[in-house]
Formats: structure tokens, sequence, C-alpha cells
């Protein structure tokens, strides 16, 4: 018989918890695909430089530097479900904190509120990736979360659609504007908190992992952590891809409308919905068929490559070739993140959890790259894609190389 990938050692399905994470997916993605949109309006809202308007992404990124450890520490001691469920709390809180707001007019409340959220979506990633990985076989991991992954492509989609109409579209009088999309997202986050709660979810414990240890003990443990290399460097390669794809998304508008004049942002948002993220989500999809017949590593290096010769194609003039290489580079990203993820977690056995945290820490990269290619591209944006083709570049050797499992000493 055909083993499945959401079964059990034992037998028993994990396809209905894989449904309930898999919904996560989609939440980030709306709240990470409205934000650039509010980059674009915020440069048009409060008067910033292309550098300056980077703060919606800085506020929201170094929120993963900040909270990852102590996420994975909650995690360690409470549990996947209680950290599922204090992230969808702090989703809600900075949701609804784009309320008040809305009526200081000023740039530095909404990027509270984006931290605040942010600090959610970390506890959710946190949460929500490693869970992913251990619902069935070790073998089809990686095509597993690229599967609950494809629908944070959806999401990617749906944020600037909805971003773009409800912001960028706004009448110019309407105060509210930035406010409506998160209060919306704050509503369907409560109501699956609450579905959350009143579910019962397994409690997966990872292959050799172990009751807390004394502190002593606990502290070799940590130590030894980082003696798994491959670790190490998917912790790297997550940080230069997250710093990529931010980048990426956050300027497209930018790189769109300084191409042709005469496309206006919210036309542009419409674009980066369908051109580019729609090709995201594609990409997720068939990755995780892809995976079923190629080694996650050589698919990751393929794409990395692709995506590095795209970035050169963006940076020179050649016109509409460049505009369709960047909305192409779309279809390579998708699968690099929980890839990489994937391929970091790789026998960390006992380290599972906490190593899952360092990993989504590396996400703090995205709050970088938008200010660094801002300053780059201020007059030419094109000039700023330099820093994604050096990051993919890297992911390129991380796919080849990096990933294999050396034990540690």
């Amino acid at each position: 018989m055909k083993k499945s990938i959401f079964t059990s050692p034992k037998g028993k399905s994990y396809l209905l918890p894989f449904m309930l994470i898999t919904s996560l997916f989609m939440m980030w993605g709306l709240a990470n695909g409205m934000l650039d949109v509010l980059n674009k309006h915020f440069q048009l809202a409060f008067q910033m430089s292309k550098a300056q308007s980077g703060l919606v992404q800085f506020s929201t990124y170094i929120a993963y530097g900040i909270m990852s450890v102590p996420a994975g520490l909650f995690m360690k001691k409470f549990g996947y479900k209680r950290g599922i469920l204090s992230g969808l709390t702090l989703y809600a809180i900075g949701a609804f904190g784009f309320i008040p707001a809305a009526f200081l007019h000023s740039p530095q409340p909404f990027l509270l509120a984006l931290f605040i959220l942010a600090c959610g979506l970390c506890m959710l990633e946190t949460a929500a990736n490693p869970y992913s990985t251990v619902l069935g076989p070790q073998e089809f991991a990686a095509q597993r979360i690229n599967l609950s992954q494809s629908f944070n492509g959806l999401g990617l989609i749906l944020g600037p659609l909805i971003g773009g109409k409800l912001i960028l579209g706004a009448d110019p009088g309407d105060s509210m504007a930035l406010s409506k999309p998160y209060i919306i997202l704050g509503i369907i986050v409560l109501i699956i908190a609450v579905l959350f709660f009143l579910t019962k979810l397994p409690d997966i414990k990872e292959k050799n992992e172990v009751p807390d240890q004394p502190d002593s003990t606990d502290a070799a443990v940590k130590d030894s952590m980082w003696k798994h290399r491959h670790f190490v460097l998917a912790v790297i390669a997550q940080f230069l891809y997250v710093a990529a794809q931010t980048g990426v998304f956050s300027l497209f508008i930018n790189y769109v409308t300084e191409y042709d004049t005469s496309i206006s942002p919210e036309k542009a948002s419409f674009y980066l919905a369908i051109g580019g993220m729609t090709l995201f989500m594609i990409g997720r999809l068939s990755g995780s068929y892809i995976m079923g017949k190629m080694a996650a590593n050589k698919v990751l290096a393929t794409y990395a490559i692709a995506s590095a010769l795209m970035m050169l194609l963006v940076i020179f003039p050649f016109g509409i070739v460049s505009l369709v290489a960047l909305c192409a580079t779309f279809f390579f990203m998708s699968i690099m993140f929980p890839t990489i993820f994937a391929l970091g977690l790789t026998k960390m056995g006992v380290h599972t959890k906490r190593a899952a945290s360092f990993i989504v820490m590396g996400v703090m990269g995205g709050a970088f790259s938008p200010i660094l290619m801002g300053l780059l591209g201020e007059k030419n944006m094109a000039i700023g894609f330099i820093i994604p083709l050096v990051c993919f570049a890297y992911i390129a050797y991380f796919g080849l190389k990096g990933y294999k499992v050396e034990a540690a000493e």
C-alpha cells in the first residue's frame, strides 16, 4: 500500500490537523502581501523616500529577530497549540491597532501596529512550519511544507489585490482607508483562533526529542545545535532568501511605475498580484509535485540559479524582457523558504523546535533589504536589485553543497 504523506508511523491520519495548520499560511500571506502596497502608500501619503518607506518592512521583519528565540522557547515549554493561539492573539491585536493609528495622522503608530502583528506572525511561523514537517513521514517533509506554503501564495495574491483596492484606490479623504483591510484581517484571525481553541490537535514529538533537562545539560544541548553545519548554513540562507524576497516584493511597484510612468501605483499592485504573486503560488503548487520526483536540494539550487539570471535581466535595461524576468523571479523564489526550512531541520532531533526558531529568525533579513535597495535605487530602481542577485547566488551554493548533513562534533 502506498504511504500517505499525512500518515503517522502508527497509521493515524494527520490530514485534518494539516488542513488547520495550512490555513495559517494563508493568513500570514495576506498580511505580508499587503506590506508591498503599504510601502508605496507610505511614499505617497507621508512623502517618504524609497529608503524611508523601507521602514514598513523593517518594523515587520525586525520582529522576527526579536521574537524568534522566545517563540521557540515558548513552543518547547507549552507546545504548538498554545504557540499558535498566542500568535493569533498578537496578530489580532496588531491588526486592530490600525484603528487608533488612523486618527494620529503619522506613520509611527502604524509601524508599531505592524510590529505587534509581526510578533504574532513570528509565533505562527515558528509553530506552523515545523509542525507541517512532522505531520507524516519524514521523507515527505519538504513536500508537505511546500503544499502548505502554496496557500501562503494564495494569501500573497489576495493581499496586493485587497490592499491595492482599499488603500491605493481609496478616496484621498478617507482617513480609515489604511485601517479597513486590517480590521477585516483581525476579525478573520479571531474566528480562526476560536476554531483552534475548540479543536484537539495531536502533540507531535519530533524523533529523538527528550524531556527538558536540568539547566546545565540544556545549555550543553543548546551549544551542540550549532555544531550541525547544514543548520548554520540554512540560517544564513534563510536570512538572505527573505532579504531577496522582501526586496523584490516591496519594490516591485516602484520598478513597474518607473518602467512605464503611465502605470498608476494601484494598477501596478494589480500586476503584482496577478503577475508576480500568481506565479509565486503556481511555483509553490508545482514545487510540491516536482519534489516528489526530484531531490529538494536540487530543485532549490536550480531555482536559485534561475533567479540570479532573472536579476541580471532586471538590472540591465532590456525593456519588456526585464519586466517579464522580474515576474518570473516570483515563480523561482516560491519554493525557497520552505525548502531551506526543511533542509535545515533535517536530522536535528531534540534540537528541532529550537532550531526552527533560529531559522525563522532568518526572516529578519527582510528588515534591511528594502532600505538598502531603496538607497541604491533612489534614482534608478533597477540598480537596487543587485542585492537579491547576491542573495540568490548564496542560496544556489546552499542547494548544491551547504545542505549536506554532517555529524555534530
